[in-house]
């Protein structure tokens, strides 16, 4: 810190005395042309000494940001003709450039990363990705002031090396244009008047010259990657879409709404996974345990006793029944009024044009990949031998496990566990990791932790399972636990250590599409694949894995492959609402503390706990918190964090404030029914407030009220 200290004095010091004895006067154009003779005079007595402090001055000039590099400039051509002069400004204009860089850098960087992270951490990803192009094209261009373009550079992650290449080449062509400028310097009359108009338009074109370079690579490896493929001389499809899922569905409603010819190929169930096999059957599912556990609960609602008798089977027929009622939404019937021609069949890419169907070839000017995802199943000894479920597979039991083992503790592992649990199952929950949903803050983890193990889940936490086998018919799994190795007895062992995106076996390995290191399938901002008319959404991206999510990817597929080449909308998900069905629920928006801390942005944190709130009380569902992240000093919103009854509902405010830029301030002045669980928003705003009140303004009001009286 004393370092910085010392160095920003040095700078403060010399930019003072600099203007103090007015040599920002001596380097004004006036001065220079009036005292020019004096300066060839000296240069003619001192042919090394001058081009050395003409050398040194411009960098201390352009190191410290001062004004008079123009005007020296042109003394450089004046003085020193054409080619010497442009040597000596180039090489002093570009060390004194990396010295500015090198201050900005030493003393801004860390501060303008803590306190504006938010804004800066896309720019270090514009600048990894194009930092060179930029920063070519901006010194290629007079109009930017060169001083900022240092100062900025070096807030910035780009390496020294490749800042002072770049400057020295892209002022190369300025410089020659000052400095040649310069050797008819009695003749200038103004700075504005150096740079003709060609000349302008000249190095504006120039500064295009890396847009242009980047435009023609692309097309060169387009080109190249569409090279092998032939093309068809017309389509019969502006768009296909693969997989009949929520992203192949929203895909193809939008691109059939804007009058486009479109398909849709699905091999299994019209409705994906959200459908047949996730959301809908889950949800029904999680509905029915929660009443025989509230059943349970009767004596909190002052209801002595609840007789509840039920069969398994027919809470499952309910699931099924539940997928019919809605199956219609997602129907072959449906989507063909919609104007969608939907195919049954495996889909297979033969080139990026053609898609083979039930023996018949199609051919589209867009695709779409949306064939989602499916559960992982992990390579441990044994597994496979034991039959393991999947949220996929569980739908067609018809028994209840008496001793059910849950391998992973995220969303779908906890959801299927409770529920389990309150039906009658024995459960064990089986998690590797030290505590169960990682991305949480770990207030979250704790307080579902304690609700679980109070309705008798058998939590096993660091445990990490080795093999299973049978003996004497009964289902066995071996683990590692902190204490020593254990064995566990099960009927049936649920696998929910997370899911694995769909991309092979239809033509994807062939053609050539990019995956990412995970195995999804690789996106841009455009959600374009490596084949810029082959788009990718929903869980086959790997990236947020929620249906909301893969509507909103499936929006941008098919507005941008409809309007590509004229135009392309940039996918945002930096505001995905997310909520865990537990009971109670777990809603998320934007930052927790763990990401806020591991992006170095700064928060203030605000903590409701609803023990107080009077509708969880009469519900006898007090149980949970709000907590909010907020800029400091400031109420605007960085993030929620919701535990409790009815959270994903809740959350919703909380989504639209943070969309449309609304503080804490228009949360806690917007009038809540009561009671309802929402008011917890208004209720933790209000905490907010009352912490920005300081105590100085309160005794100032205690004594304003107290005057009052007198």
């Amino acid at each position: 810190m004393l370092k910085k200290i010392l160095i920003l004095a040095f700078a403060v010091v010399v930019a003072f005395l600099f203007f103090y004895f007015d040599l920002h006067k001596t380097l004004s154009l006036q001065q220079i042309q009036s005292r020019y003779l004096e300066f060839e005079d000296f240069y003619n007595q001192h042919p090394l000494l001058t081009p050395a402090l003409f050398f040194i001055t411009y960098i201390i000039v352009t190191g410290l940001s001062l004004p008079g590099a123009v005007p020296l400039t042109l003394l450089g051509g004046a003085l020193f003709g054409l080619w010497i002069g442009a040597a000596l400004v180039s090489f002093a204009s570009t060390l004194g450039a990396s010295l500015a860089f090198l201050g900005s850098r030493y003393l801004l960087k860390e501060t303008v990363e803590k306190k504006f992270s938010s804004f800066v951490e896309p720019i270090q990803k514009g600048v990894q990705k194009n930092g060179g192009s930029y920063l070519f094209s901006l010194r290629l261009i007079p109009a930017v002031p060169f001083f900022a373009i240092n100062l900025v550079s070096g807030l910035t992650s780009m390496p020294l090396w490749k800042f002072y290449v770049v400057s020295q080449i892209g002022m190369l062509p300025g410089t020659l244009a000052y400095v040649n400028a310069g050797t008819q310097l009695t003749q200038i009359k103004t700075l504005s008047g150096i740079l003709s108009l060609p000349v302008i338009g000249s190095l504006l074109l120039l500064g295009l010259l890396p847009l242009v370079l980047k435009t023609i690579l692309a097309w060169r490896k387009n080109t190249q990657l569409y090279r092998k493929f032939k093309k068809p001389n017309q389509y019969q499809y502006n768009l296909i879409a693969i997989g009949g899922g929520a992203a192949g569905l929203v895909t193809t409603y939008i691109a059939a709404a804007a009058k486009a010819k479109v398909a849709l190929i699905e091999k299994h169930k019209m409705g994906g996974d959200c459908l047949n096999t996730g959301c809908v059957p889950s949800k029904t599912l999680i509905r029915s345990a929660k009443f025989l556990s509230d059943c349970k609960k009767s004596s909190e609602l002052g209801i002595e006793k609840v007789d509840v008798q039920f069969h398994f089977r027919d809470i499952m027929s309910r699931v099924q029944r539940v997928i019919q009622k809605i199956e219609p939404h997602d129907s072959v019937e449906r989507y063909t009024q919609l104007g969608v021609e939907c195919f049954q069949g495996e889909a297979k890419l033969i080139s990026p044009w053609e898609i083979e169907v039930n023996g018949q070839i199609l051919t589209t000017k867009n695709i779409v990949i949306a064939t989602g995802a499916r559960p992982f199943i992990p390579p441990i000894p044994g597994l496979h031998s034991a039959d393991p479920l999947t949220s996929d597979t569980l739908w067609a039991l018809n028994e209840l496990p008496k001793n059910l083992l849950v391998l992973g503790g995220g969303p779908i592992g906890l959801e299927l566990a409770q529920a389990f649990l309150r039906l009658g199952s024995k459960v064990t929950l089986v998690e590797r990791s030290l505590r169960l949903l990682e991305r949480e803050d770990k207030e979250v983890s704790q307080w579902i932790e304690q609700k679980l193990r109070a309705d008798g889940l058998q939590l096993m936490l660091s445990t990490q399972m080795t093999e299973f086998k049978k003996l004497d018919q009964q289902k066995i799994a071996i683990c590692k636990t902190p204490s020593g190795e254990k064995e566990i007895s099960f009927d049936q062992v649920l696998v929910a250590v997370g899911r694995k995106a769909n991309t092979s076996g239809f033509g994807m390995e062939t053609l050539g599409v990019e995956l990412t290191p995970s195995g999804a399938v690789q996106t841009n901002e455009f959600m374009q694949t490596n084949f810029p008319n082959i788009y990718a959404c929903g869980d086959v991206t790997g990236r947020f894995q929620f249906t909301h999510t893969a509507a909103q990817q499936a929006w941008f597929s098919s507005m941008n492959s409809l309007l590509r080449p004229f135009y392309q909308f940039r996918n945002n998900e930096n505001l995905i609402p997310w909520c865990i069905y537990t009971d109670p629920e777990i809603a998320r928006v934007g930052l927790n503390e763990i990401e806020a801390q591991q992006k170095n942005i700064p928060y203030v944190t605000t903590f409701y706990n609803m023990d107080h709130l009077d509708r969880a009380l009469a519900e006898e569902s007090a149980f949970g918190f709000v907590k909010i992240l907020t800029k400091p000093k400031s109420d605007q919103i960085l993030g929620v964090t919701i535990v409790g009854p009815s959270a994903g509902e809740s959350l919703a405010e909380f989504v639209l404030a943070m969309k449309y830029k609304l503080g804490l301030n228009a949360i806690l002045k917007t009038i809540h029914s009561y009671p309802t669980l929402s008011e917890a928003n208004k209720m933790a705003a209000g905490v907010w407030r009352k912490s920005q009140l300081s105590e100085k303004l309160l005794k100032i009001s205690e004594s304003f009220n107290k005057w009052q009286r007198s």
